[in-house]
């Protein structure tokens, strides 16, 4: 078996083999090649897995994003996707070959992380990715939908500083993606956990809506002064329930006036928000607390540290202090312990003899990175050993984010 590269001139036969290791069939693009899931591919950064008579047996390929650390930082990164191995080669260490491959050639090109969304749990973590962000379906019934007013506010000398002053307009889909592309930008960039979505997945309708064709209406937000600040993609579906594809905004007060919108909608008998990050404010502001139901609470981002010290350099820093963590990467058959000193939200992470405060392999480090899953958390599941009583406190203040790690983006 060979792993190789591809070309632009190998894209259908790639696509073709992902369908076929997933027992599905392509959908067929628009007339300008676009409009498919594919249609952002970088083959550039894609392999084939090719057996001894020639034939392709399996892919993997890579986008190039942007993700957004805590602190603000934007890394390059790669986004991993269009994994599959044909069913009549699979547990014949296909997988793993075009894993460890990858791995090395993204190495080689200076990146410090790479992140997966996973189809299954079970597959990434013995290649050192870890879950990192999480998300969660919401779902609530329109007769309980009322937004109470906080106490705080309802005080009449306490300040409106959170107030919306700003406007809503529903637009169709096709008259706005320039805003949606301009908002959800500057959405990502303060947003840890937040992914690029680079021009050419709007321009060719890759992905999923609202990035697609699909048919949606966007309520988009403006403030008092008529720029574009919020958007909300949603449609009307069977059963009068309104399913909300994504909110997106910066601004917690913004998103409160999207929201309120939403489950004001008339002939609608219960709204689901497909995407509300972990802790979210939304279902405090019901004057039912009950109102909304979570489901389908679950991993989203998966991250995988391929240099530590310069991933954990890169990301900005709350709290001071210095940690020794003793680092295992049993699929690239590494080990080390690094000494992380962090000064005014800097870090240095050096080399060190020192006893470590945290045993942990690098897929458990993947998930505390970007702050959403606590050290020990991890500790208590036994995933993670902790070497003194405070060692445990002290990496949950050190890793902490400013605020919880969330992506919407799929790929």
């Amino acid at each position: 078996m060979d792993i190789r590269p591809t070309t632009d001139q190998d894209l259908e036969v790639f696509v073709d083999t992902l369908h076929a290791a997933f027992g599905r069939f392509p959908e067929s693009p628009d007339q300008d090649g676009g409009g498919v899931f594919w249609s952002a591919y970088e083959m550039d950064r894609s392999l084939l897995a090719v057996a001894a008579d020639g034939r392709p047996v399996g892919t993997a390929g890579a986008y190039s994003f942007e993700l957004t650390l805590p602190g603000g930082a934007l890394l390059p990164t790669a986004g991993v996707t269009a994994v599959g191995v044909l069913p009549s080669h699979r547990r014949q260490g296909v997988l793993t070959t075009m894993m460890r491959h990858q791995l090395t050639e993204l190495r080689a090109r200076g990146e410090c992380l790479s992140v997966l969304l996973a189809s299954e749990a079970v597959i990434y973590r013995r290649f050192g990715y870890g879950p990192a962000t999480y998300t969660a379906r919401l779902t609530v019934p329109r007769h309980q939908a009322a937004l109470a007013v906080p106490r705080a506010r309802a005080a009449a000398d306490a300040p409106a500083h959170d107030a919306d002053t700003g406007s809503i307009e529903v637009l169709r889909r096709a008259e706005c993606g320039a805003i949606l592309e301009e908002v959800y930008d500057r959405y990502r960039r303060a947003q840890p956990g937040a992914l690029s979505r680079p021009h050419r997945w709007w321009a060719s309708g890759a992905g999923q809506p609202p990035i697609s064709p699909a048919p949606r209406y966007i309520a988009v937000h403006r403030d008092a002064d008529g720029v574009p600040d919020g958007y909300a993609s949603y449609s009307l579906g069977e059963s009068e329930t309104l399913t909300v594809d994504e909110t997106v905004t910066a601004d917690d007060a913004v998103h409160t006036a999207l929201a309120r919108f939403l489950l004001a909608h008339d002939l609608v008998t219960k709204v689901v928000f497909k995407h509300v990050p972990t802790g979210h404010p939304l279902r405090w502001q019901f004057a039912d607390f009950r109102a909304g139901e979570v489901t389908g609470d679950t991993d989203w981002l998966w991250v995988r540290l391929l240099d530590v010290p310069g991933a954990l350099t890169a990301r900005g820093w709350s709290t001071d202090g210095e940690i020794v963590l003793d680092v295992d990467d049993p699929f690239l058959g590494e080990h080390g312990r690094h000494l992380l000193t962090v000064r005014d939200g800097k870090a240095d992470c050096l080399p060190t003899d020192r006893e470590p405060d945290l045993s942990l392999d690098v897929g458990d480090l993947g998930s505390i990175y970007l702050g959403g899953t606590a050290p020990s958390t991890l500790v208590r599941a036994g995933h993670v050993r902790a070497h003194h009583p405070g060692a445990a406190a002290l990496a949950d203040a050190l890793f902490r984010a400013e605020r919880p790690p969330h992506c919407l983006h799929w790929f």
